[in-house]
Order: structure tokens, then sequence, then C-alpha cells
């Protein structure tokens, strides 16, 4: 497993649009759905990844927490399921239910959303004001498979505090890592 680096994604910039469906309910969804007066987190994920699957337990837990604080989260699966089959709606929809994830998990089946947002790994990390701009794009925490650090989500938890304080967002904002996201054949990422 070769490891990538979450692209630059300019604090302040807007979140982009989308129009995709939940793995599960088959609902569709579109930014406007998670409009809120606190924010939006967004993860960009999957189902085979091994710093997703690292992850998956406290995914669930963060979410529920910052929902009860009034922020929306949504995750989206932006891997082409032709080559990676493991990222095939059906079994995003396994890894959800499995894992109780209380947010809609969107599949991007053309990997226009992920072109947008300029995702480049699994999982990526962004959080967005209640206007959708930009306040972080960063890891979730320094925890990754192969050390012994603890899964705390500090890095994105803080990110959070510091937008409902309504301060400044975080100058210090490491970049997530892990899976590059699965381009389909012929298609550039960027």
């Amino acid at each position: 497993m070769a490891l990538t680096f979450s692209n630059p994604f300019p604090l302040g910039a807007q979140a982009p649009n989308f129009e995709l469906p939940d793995v599960v309910s088959g609902k569709t969804y579109t930014l406007a759905d998670f409009k809120s007066e606190k924010g939006l987190v967004v993860f960009f994920i999957c189902s085979h990844c091994p710093y997703v699957k690292h992850y998956n337990t406290a995914l669930s837990t963060f979410a529920t927490a910052v929902q009860d604080l009034g922020l929306r989260v949504v995750a989206i699966s932006s891997n082409d399921a032709e080559a990676f089959p493991d990222d095939a709606p059906e079994k995003l929809k396994e890894q959800a239910l499995q894992f109780k994830f209380p947010f809609p998990y969107l599949y991007d089946e053309s990997q226009l959303v992920a072109k947008a947002y300029k995702a480049s790994c699994t999982p990526d990390f962004y959080l967005f004001d209640a206007d959708f701009a930009c306040t972080y794009h960063g890891q979730f925490d320094a925890s990754r498979p192969k050390n012994d650090l603890t899964i705390t989500g500090s890095d994105l938890f803080e990110a959070v505090q510091v937008l409902l304080q309504g301060l400044p967002p975080l100058e210090n904002q490491v970049p997530s890592s892990g899976c590059n996201i699965k381009w389909k054949a012929g298609v550039s990422p960027f």
C-alpha cells in the first residue's frame, strides 16, 4: 500500500456541490441537504483501504459526537468499483451497516466530486462552516495502522471546536494520508 497525502484545498474555498446516491437508503443527496447553522464534515473513505479500516469505528463515534454539537456529516466514496470490487456500492453498504455509520455514505461513480474536492487519498477529511467555506482539510489524528498511537480524532475535533468557538481556522493543518483514490483508467485526477 503506497502512502498518499491529501492535496491542498484552500481555506475559505467553497465546498463543491454534488448530487450523489446514498449506498444504504438509495436517496440522492446534494450539498444543500447538509446545510446547518454549525457546519459540515466531509469524509472521503472506502471499504477496502487499511487506513480507513483503522478508523471505521472511530468515524462513527466522531460523527455522533459532532452531530450532537449541531454539525452535519457525510461520507463519499469515489474509488473505481470495477477495478476494486470491494468498493462497489453493495460493499460500502455492508461497511456502513457493520460500523453503524450515523451519516449518509454517498457513491461518486463518475469521480467528478472527488476531482472537485481535490481528494487524493482515503481517508481525506474536510470541515466547512455554515456557509460551506473550508476551515479545515487535514488528518483525523496521527494514528495509522502501523503505529501504536491511540485513535483520538484529535486534529479534526480540534478544528471543529475552533469553528464552533468562532475562531480563525487552525494554522497548523497536517495533511491526511492513506491509500490513493483508485481512479478509473484514463481519468486524470486533477
